[in-house]
């Protein structure tokens, strides 16, 4: 090999190593075991034939290398292995220089296309740029193809502290966008600790893939080191699962896996065992182009006229959106203002219309405003938009309804509806704007809306006036944040009683509202702002929690921190799982283990290089929130709040 091929690294200092000493040192991306033995260096390779035991990490014993896994004992200058020549592994020239020791390592070789790439090449043609996500000993392979998709611009990774974190980032990146994120872990825990995450995705239909690094193939099923079979666990979670073998169609199972993500709205998910991921790949990228319907469907001619004749025989009519109206507001909108019908959402669509139209009534349900069940009361008619009538939601069964749904199985999902339409959203409200036939003693009903809201907001000041000692009520956290947090914000709320007082006192502008919805997964908030900043990092971000739910993903501030997220966090802090206790009250229980022994989450923050800090007086709270949102960089105001109040 010619001396252009050889290159030489500096190892170690001088005196790094004492007479007698063998350690582990990196030349180039060659790793070698160094040894000081009676005043000479010697580098061998630092793999172990046997099972790839790293000899560096070994001890010296009677002037060989013993590898700590197995014993197998090596000559520190000749490589030679007691157990024969088969076993014998290769040396490198070692130079000692004024500033070091040098070892010489042959020139790294031009790395091939691996099956890895292929996978990654394919992600990056659908758009596909964003992974969440721990690098581990099973998912190396797949982990150098992010690598390479990285420096060359085409891949953003995050390196996040727990894998239900990644998850959760993933399902707020597709709720936001549409379009779906990566999360990725190793074989056995670090893929089921994604499952959280992804069942909240499968329940608010956001899109995703996962991917799941897993134990050698010769291994597999015999029950070895986390060996478990990532097929079964994820079965249920995923739209799409499969396994990617040494004889697939590689670059068709990423494809499958992201279409089935973006189209059936839910998880895509593969498992690369370790050594497919690492084997010469063949053939070019797949992408979405000749695959993607467009699925802007219009009703059925017979359901649009039942439809339309149902409206025509209402004078209050009601309009409903969910979640599944997000892309559609303005045609919903300008159906809902041609009938003068109040606009009420669920939960998950908070924001979807702002507060401040003169049609708006907030949220309806249990986290909702009395106007919007006032509103549903007087209705006698109810128009629902990509909802489905969870339990949650205050949907009253006892009036006419038409729903509208691209799903059939959400359409009269809970219970029978009067007109269940099967269509694209945006385009059925324009179908039914473009033919509707209004009552002739159509109510407008914008004046009681007027009405409605002046109550409640006389209301919600009085509330915000009763601040109980040392803490701040939740009425004035969300009075402050509102006048406060930008137009264009992106607000990540978790679960618990802060949630809430969030949907019932916070007044939207044209925010942005991400939630675990149908699932309602503790923990969501923080790990869903981080997905939130990657999706957009143009726009203001807000973290809203409870003690009770960062607790579960606090070292993700650490994350935070690395990356440079600008995240401003607002933590209710009450010291106790509150809506917990209050269910125990409910059933007339005693209040049993719902206390939490917090820290100082404020100074927590700042100890991992965040801005914190902490808040007791209702003065305070203005000033404190306006400094967090300015700060650039990963921000908390910790509020301490009354469990009472919300």
């Amino acid at each position: 090999m010619s001396d252009q091929e050889q290159l030489w690294h500096k190892a170690v200092d001088i005196d790094d190593l004492d007479d007698g000493e063998v350690a582990v040192c990196p030349a180039g991306l060659k790793t070698v075991a160094l040894t000081k033995l009676g005043g000479r260096y010697g580098a061998i390779d630092n793999r172990c034939p046997h099972q790839g035991g790293p000899l560096g990490q070994g001890t010296l014993e009677n002037d060989k290398i013993r590898c700590p896994w197995h014993g197998f004992d090596f000559d520190p200058f000749t490589g030679e292995a007691a157990g024969g020549p088969d076993f014998d592994v290769p040396t490198y020239p070692v130079e000692v220089r004024t500033d070091g020791v040098y070892v010489q390592v042959p020139k790294s070789a031009e790395r091939t296309r691996t099956v890895s790439d292929v996978l990654v090449e394919t992600m990056s043609n659908w758009g596909v740029d964003t992974v969440f996500g721990m690098v581990g000993h099973s998912n190396l392979g797949i982990a150098e193809a992010m690598h390479r998709a990285e420096d060359a611009g085409k891949l953003r990774y995050f390196g996040i502290r727990h894998e239900g974190a990644a998850a959760f980032a993933a399902a707020a990146y597709g709720k936001l966008t549409g379009r779906p994120a990566v999360c990725f872990g190793i074989a056995g825990p670090g893929s089921t600790n994604l499952l959280t995450g992804l069942y909240d995705a499968r329940s608010d239909r956001a899109p995703v893939l996962a991917i799941s690094g897993n134990v050698d193939s010769s291994v597999a099923g015999k029950g070895a080191f986390q060996d478990i079979d990532l097929l079964a666990a994820f079965a249920d979670v995923t739209v799409y699962s499969a396994m990617v073998r040494a004889g697939s169609d590689h670059a068709e199972l990423m494809t499958m896996a992201l279409k089935h993500a973006i189209l059936d709205r839910g998880v895509g998910h593969l498992v690369l065992p370790d050594e497919v991921q690492v084997l010469a790949g063949d053939g070019p990228p797949s992408g979405p182009e000749g695959r993607m319907p467009d699925m802007r469907v219009g009703p059925p001619a017979s359901a649009l006229e039942q439809a339309l004749g149902l409206i025509a025989s209402a004078t209050r009519p009601l309009v409903i959106v969910g979640a599944g109206a997000k892309s559609d507001m303005p045609a919903v909108v300008a159906l809902a203002e041609h009938l003068r019908a109040p606009v009420l959402t669920t939960f998950k669509a908070k924001g979807q219309i702002s507060d401040a139209h003169p049609l708006a009534c907030g949220v309806l349900g249990r986290s909702g405003t009395p106007v919007a069940s006032w509103m549903m009361n007087k209705a006698d008619l109810i128009l629902v938009f990509g909802a489905s009538f969870s339990n949650h939601s205050g949907i009253s069964p006892y009036k006419p309804t038409i729903q509208v749904d691209t799903d059939p199985m959400v359409l009269g999902r809970f219970r029978p509806v009067s007109v269940p339409v099967l269509g694209d959203v945006g385009v059925t409200a324009e179908a039914i704007l473009g033919s509707v036939r209004a009552h002739p003693a159509l109510v407008d009903q914008r004046p009681e809306v007027a009405a409605r809201w002046s109550v409640w907001r006389s209301e919600k000041a009085r509330r915000a006036t009763k601040q109980p000692v040392g803490r701040v009520a939740a009425a004035t956290v969300f009075e402050e944040l509102a006048r406060h947090v930008p137009d264009n914000a992106v607000l990540a709320v978790d679960v618990g009683n802060h949630a809430y007082s969030f949907g019932r006192y916070f007044e939207t502008k044209q925010q942005s509202v991400l939630m675990s919805g149908y699932l309602g997964s503790i923990g969501f908030g923080y790990p869903a702002a981080m997905g939130a900043w990657a999706a957009a990092p143009d726009r203001t971000i807000v973290a809203i929690t409870g003690d009770g739910g960062f607790g579960q993903y606090l070292a993700e501030v650490t994350t935070a921190v690395k990356y440079g997220m600008n995240i401003t966090h607002i933590l209710l802090n009450n010291g106790e799982l509150a809506k917990i206790s209050e269910e125990q009250r409910g059933a007339e229980y005693a209040v049993w283990q719902t206390s939490l022994h917090n820290p100082d989450f404020a100074a927590y923050a700042r100890n991992c290089g965040a801005h914190g800090v902490r808040v007791t007086d209702a003065t305070d709270l203005g000033p404190a929130i306006a400094e967090a949102l300015r700060y650039p960089g990963p921000a908390l105001v910790e509020i301490l709040t009354d469990p009472a109040s919300h």
